[in-house]
């Protein structure tokens, strides 16, 4: 009976031992990046306009919507740049982005005129947002 309370004891005292040497370490994890930003663009047949105007550097999904009466491509230019493939009228495109801070302007064929926006700091880290697919 003394040799089981003996091993009970030790066997007490080696799994405190062992539960106050896992926390001896900080495992600190990078914060996850900022959401996904969605952009979208349209193009009529003759202006083009960036929604919203402003936001924040990280990775943006733009979503192109040709509104206009003939295939059109939309360039946005600016510290990082990017192109859509050819949309077709009435069909829209997707072009994903990892945005640096800076001023931007997107450029539609046959649209005389750019839409200039502006890319800001990066956003708050996502670590405490429920992330969707």
């Amino acid at each position: 009976m003394r040799r089981g309370r003996a091993l009970i004891a030790v066997s007490v005292t080696l799994a405190a031992v062992g539960l106050t040497a896992c926390g001896g370490e900080d495992f600190e994890n990078e914060p996850r990046p900022p959401i996904t930003l969605e952009v979208s663009i349209q193009v009529s047949n003759d202006d083009l306009t960036v929604s919203p105007a402003e936001f924040g550097a990280g990775i943006a999904n733009f979503t192109v919507v040709n509104l206009g009466a003939a295939p059109t491509s939309v360039e946005v230019d600016g510290p990082t740049a990017g192109e859509t493939p050819e949309i077709a009228p009435g069909t829209s495109g997707v072009l994903k982005m990892e945005m640096e801070p800076g001023d931007y302007e997107a450029i539609a064929l046959d649209i005389d005129e750019p839409f200039a926006f502006e890319v800001g700091p990066a956003g708050e880290s996502a670590s405490n947002d429920l992330l969707l697919p």
